[in-house]
């Protein structure tokens, strides 16, 4: 039996705001966007390339807004995707590694290199280069 993760729950204070914010910003597609009933939203968004969607909206889930960290998108050119996000407003930190357990400055080898960006709500994602599979 295959168990695949498609889709997690972002929680967010104002789903038009994070709409504009993960679609006009970040790049996603939206999906759907549907009220379902009386304080129900439901707005799926979807990484380009992704099997893995995220939803926001309202009464979904009872976290608070901005305490999902670890989200984590992966990329074959760190770089680009840190200057896409910066040509689009996003306020992404510099690409970084892990060494000895810490962030150094500059990429490193393969799977070692990331950028990290909140959304509006302070939910926390990371960006980290894979390298390209042949």
């Amino acid at each position: 039996m295959d168990w695949k993760l498609e889709v997690v729950v972002v929680p967010v204070t104002d789903v038009d705001r994070a709409k504009r914010f993960y679609a006009e910003q970040v790049g996603f597609a939206v999906d759907l966007d549907q009220q379902v009933g009386d304080g129900m939203r439901v707005v799926q968004l979807t990484p380009p390339g992704s099997a893995c969607s995220i939803t926001i909206g309202t009464g979904l889930v009872e976290s608070a807004p901005g305490s999902l960290r670890g989200l984590q998108l992966v990329v074959t050119d760190v770089e680009a995707a840190r200057a896409e996000l910066v040509a689009r407003g996003v306020a992404v930190g510099p690409v970084q590694h892990f060494e000895g357990g810490v962030m150094i400055p500059g990429p490193g080898g393969d799977w070692n290199s990331f950028v990290f960006f909140d959304d509006p709500d302070g939910n926390g994602w990371a960006v980290q280069q894979r390298p390209a599979r042949g």
